[in-house]
């Protein structure tokens, strides 16, 4: 992976890597093959977010919505000192092979679990089936259903949580002709998305204890949104 240590704040980090995302993008482009590509001209969008303060995937930051042979979608981010995991969310709107690519610092782990919250990938080595499941999901043979999934951004076992790390992810489904970046930054010291309401703050731990579940109580709840819009180079190239 690219090493993306170096660098404090995502916006800045989003344009001084462009060379080092085009250098890593090359590679991959030249080991892939038959796995689709840009169609015409693509038309190119971002949105630039901030997560909530709430680490649980009832909040996770929708990244769009992956159509085949349409949509590609890519999200650039950080996990700050301390900050035990990012959460986002997807949906899938046809039954198809998904291919996931990845950039940034070593000892980033990577899950994708599905509606109900089963982790059905994980970049974890140790992890059996789910890791070989990782393993088909980054050469595009995995299948994803039609639905809706959370992708579950944090560390490997044996990296220090006070270590800061950036990262780079991508999904599509074949071919694309739509480019969705999502930027998404830190939230701002002392947010609370419930607005001092313990109600909804011990409603919304409840939902997410020991759960990535994405249920009808979770998504009235709801994540971090943003509206898309001209956007630049993130990833864009990247399969």
């Amino acid at each position: 992976m690219v090493s993306l240590s170096s660098y404090a704040d995502v916006g800045s980090m989003a344009q001084s890597l462009q060379q080092s995302i085009d250098a890593a993008v090359k590679r991959v482009q030249q080991q892939a093959t038959g796995n689709g590509g840009a169609i015409g001209n693509v038309q190119e969008y971002e949105q630039n977010v901030a997560k909530s303060a709430m680490n649980t995937a009832p909040f996770a930051t929708n990244i769009g919505t992956l159509v085949k042979d349409t949509s590609r979608l890519n999200v650039f981010s950080s996990l700050a000192s301390n900050d035990p995991a990012d959460f986002y969310k997807f949906n899938v709107t046809t039954s198809g092979p998904v291919t996931l690519g990845t950039v940034g610092d070593a000892g980033v782990r990577l899950q994708l679990m599905d509606r109900g919250g089963k982790i059905i990938a994980d970049s974890n080595k140790d992890a059996g089936a789910t890791y070989d499941a990782f393993q088909k999901l980054k050469s595009g043979q995995m299948t994803l259903d039609k639905g809706d999934y959370t992708l579950r951004v944090a560390r490997d076992k044996d990296v220090p949580v006070k270590d800061a790390k950036s990262y780079g992810v991508q999904l599509r489904m074949g071919n694309y002709s739509k480019d969705y970046d999502t930027i998404a930054k830190q939230p701002a010291k002392g947010d609370n998305p419930f607005g001092g309401n313990t109600k909804l703050q011990g409603l919304a731990s409840i939902l997410g204890a020991g759960s990535g579940s994405s249920n009808p109580a979770s998504i009235m709840l709801g994540g971090s949104g943003g509206s898309y819009g001209g956007r630049g180079s993130l990833l864009n190239a990247l399969l």
